[in-house]
């Protein structure tokens, strides 16, 4: 599987992108949190390692944006309407709580290009970073199954939530993650 994933106009994206879409259509539209499906890793389980690049090409550590507090992780894609759902909710946990919990976007490469990502966090400045997958190795390491994932990891490195789909309440989980 991992000769399969690239990014737009690499061959195999198509592939992935087919072989994702199914996996999409069985999560709900309404699914949201850790509890009323297992998406992800499981909670308790420590926060894996994985390279990917951040939007300058440059590569980088998912963990090196992790750190001594709690870090939300969105896998995220331009054309993922859960994702644009979701939006709202991350733009409003980063103003209340950015400087308690880091947010961090992962772009799948997936029916999108590295310019389209760079070029849509320029217009939209969501205030945190976007970091592109462009292998698959956060996908992978986190069991990623579709976009719009959201996995809350605690400032011991431990998963502390899981949830997929525009129903999640981030705000309640990033809540609990704060103040156990």
């Amino acid at each position: 599987m991992s000769g399969w994933i690239g990014g737009a106009g690499r061959p195999g994206a198509a592939k992935l992108a087919l072989a994702l879409l199914p996996l999409a259509l069985l999560v709900p539209a309404n699914l949201g949190a850790q509890g009323e499906f297992e998406v992800s890793l499981p909670v308790g389980s420590e926060a894996p390692a994985a390279a990917l690049q951040d939007l300058d090409g440059d590569p980088v550590q998912l963990l090196d944006f992790m750190g001594e507090r709690p870090t939300l992780i969105e896998f995220w894609a331009m054309w993922c309407e859960n994702c644009k759902a979701l939006q709202p909710q991350l733009d409003s946990i980063q103003a209340t709580y950015g400087d308690r919990l880091n947010v961090v976007a992962v772009a799948v490469a997936v029916a999108q290009s590295l310019r389209r990502v760079r070029r849509h966090v320029e217009e939209h400045d969501p205030g945190y970073p976007y970091l592109w997958d462009d292998r698959g190795a956060a996908v992978r390491a986190y069991e990623v199954p579709t976009t719009s994932v959201v996995v809350i990891v605690g400032a011991d490195g431990r998963v502390a939530y899981t949830g997929v789909g525009p129903e999640q309440d981030l705000m309640a989980a990033v809540e609990a993650v704060l103040d156990p």
